[in-house]
């Protein structure tokens, strides 16, 4: 169990690990922590945007929508490698998901299907939208890739977990199929290699 990081630790753990980072506004207390609790922090969760440019893609996951308010993640992961930090505390990322996938992040352990959702992972997730059309179809520059890799290892380094800690919304949330255009089984490899 682990309570979140400050938001400073967090800017700080992101460029400790050579990530470029944009501040956008307010980001340190911009967030839901009125809906409920932030923390404990188990993992960090990968999503990708189903959104085309920067400018976009980082007022969306800031502001969201009229039916889901921002901030949508904590960190916007854009096409050139650039973390843009939206948000810290709660964040509408993760919802509702599978608490037998909770347990097996908390565990370290292989996770099982998803197939219920009944835990609230705005709660106990970091969140990192990533650009991207969510097609299949839409590249994952390399530069991105490595960047998304350095963030989850970032945190995972800070709290002391492994790369079991990192999922994507498709292994919590039945029916989620993101991040797609990678598995995060390879992201997964790629952060423990990093994390060594």
């Amino acid at each position: 169990m682990s309570p979140p990081m400050s938001a400073n630790s967090f800017l700080d753990a992101l460029r400790d690990e050579g990530l470029t980072i944009v501040q956008v506004g307010d980001w340190r207390t911009h967030n839901r922590n009125h809906m409920g609790p932030w923390g404990p922090v188990h993992g960090v969760m990968i999503h990708h945007t189903v959104t085309q440019g920067t400018a976009q893609t980082v007022r969306i996951c800031r502001d969201g929508y009229a039916s889901l308010p921002g901030p949508l993640c904590h960190g916007v992961i854009t096409k050139d490698g650039k973390v843009h930090l939206v948000g810290y505390g709660r964040a509408n990322h993760a919802g509702l998901g599978d608490d037998d996938v909770l347990r097996a992040v908390i565990a370290e352990k292989a996770l099982p299907a998803d197939n219920e959702a009944n835990t609230d992972g705005n709660r106990h997730f970091y969140g990192f939208e990533c650009e991207n059309l969510g097609d299949g179809k839409d590249p994952w520059p390399a530069v991105q890739l490595e960047a998304i890799e350095k963030a989850a290892a970032a945190i995972c380094r800070r709290h002391g977990w492994t790369a079991r800690s990192v999922i994507g919304h498709l292994e919590w949330q039945p029916g989620k199929v993101d991040p797609r255009g990678f598995t995060m089984n390879s992201m997964r490899e790629r952060i423990h290699e990093r994390l060594k």
